[in-house]
């Protein structure tokens, strides 16, 4: 295909109302990606839900995420915890193959409910039980489940922030290295998402050009997410996680129950 068919082949959605959202959440996105890589960026497709529907938002965000994702590597590498990556990666690809597997069959509503009870249910865990400082780390088992979940939500809506960072919480790392190992986790999460996708027939020409309009401002989210991590107290981070998966929780509900 030449430069004037892909000009031509351009569709990018032109409702105002979409960028309206969109824009916002692209740069929220990025901050998460970067610096919060367990709740506000789980936000994302929900919010994009109220003007396109669930399977659009996800595809659309395709590139976008990949793009956030080197960038956020490249930003974050020095911190990296490798150990901890060797034993998410797997686990985490194994939810994406059981999520690719089942896309065809599921209610969205009810993965959102399921998802948003499971968060909240740990969140009040964490505030009736406060982690102590010489709390033993969770079980490896325990890990592997909940990164499993993030593999599969995340091939599902892009969600796969919250379930994983149930175990992460736990682990008590700074948050400089929680940001990196997440980061360099989700893209090869999101890199493994692309032949499901497409063989989902979900990479469409509107969604890819959509994502051309979004991609400037990925940069943008990534460079506000790695200065607030870097300069951020631990607790006030953690802080910052739980009130996304909060409010992520929230939002999940909600769409469930209003289908």
């Amino acid at each position: 295909m030449g430069v004037a068919e892909l000009i031509q082949a351009f569709d990018p959605i032109g409702d105002w109302r979409f960028y309206a959202v969109a824009i916002p959440g692209v740069v929220l996105l990025g901050i998460s990606k970067s610096g919060f890589g367990s709740g506000f960026g789980s936000l994302v497709v929900p919010m994009l839900a109220l003007v396109i529907t669930v399977p659009q938002a996800a595809a659309l965000l395709m590139p976008v995420l990949l793009v956030m994702d080197l960038l956020g590597m490249a930003a974050l590498r020095r911190d990296l915890n490798v150990r901890l990556l060797r034993f998410l990666i797997p686990c985490a690809l194994a939810g994406v193959a059981v999520g690719a597997a089942v896309f065809r069959f599921l209610d969205v509503r009810w993965i959102s409910a399921i998802l948003g009870v499971v968060i909240l249910l740990f969140l009040l865990q964490r505030r009736l039980q406060p982690p102590r400082a010489d709390a033993p780390a969770p079980p490896r088992w325990l890990g592997a489940v909940l990164t499993v979940v993030s593999g599969f939500t995340s091939f599902v809506a892009h969600a796969g922030g919250p379930p994983l960072s149930a175990y992460m919480l736990k682990l008590r790392l700074p948050p400089p290295v929680y940001a990196a190992t997440l980061a360099f986790l989700f893209f090869f999460v999101n890199l493994a998402k692309w032949v499901p996708y497409a063989w989902l027939g979900l990479l469409d020409v509107r969604a890819m050009s959509t994502a051309m309009v979004l991609l400037p401002l990925a940069p943008v989210g990534v460079w506000l997410g790695v200065r607030i991590a870097r300069r951020i107290s631990p607790t006030r981070f953690y802080q910052l996680v739980q009130l996304g998966m909060l409010l992520t929780a929230c939002k999940l509900i909600s769409d469930a129950a209003l289908g």
